[in-house]
């Protein structure tokens, strides 16, 4: 997948989000940023990629849309 494809994907699913979950994202995100190595660039972290088993993302996503319902 192409990097502003998926930026742009991000920022379609966000746009779909209330407000307070849009904030949550913003905060996780900084707090990526904060927890990075100096020095550390995003294709070190690429070998993770694809290591959650699919049964545990969808297990996740189910729990993120029960959240998203109860707010």
């Amino acid at each position: 997948m192409h990097h502003s494809t998926t930026i742009q994907e991000i920022v379609e699913q966000l746009e779909t989000f209330p407000p307070i979950l849009q904030k949550q994202v913003l905060d996780f995100t900084l707090e990526l940023a904060d927890e990075m190595p100096e020095g550390a660039t995003i294709h070190e972290f690429l070998k993770f990629s694809g290591t959650i088993p699919s049964e545990d993302l969808e297990q996740m996503k189910h729990a993120i849309e029960e959240g998203c319902n109860v707010l």
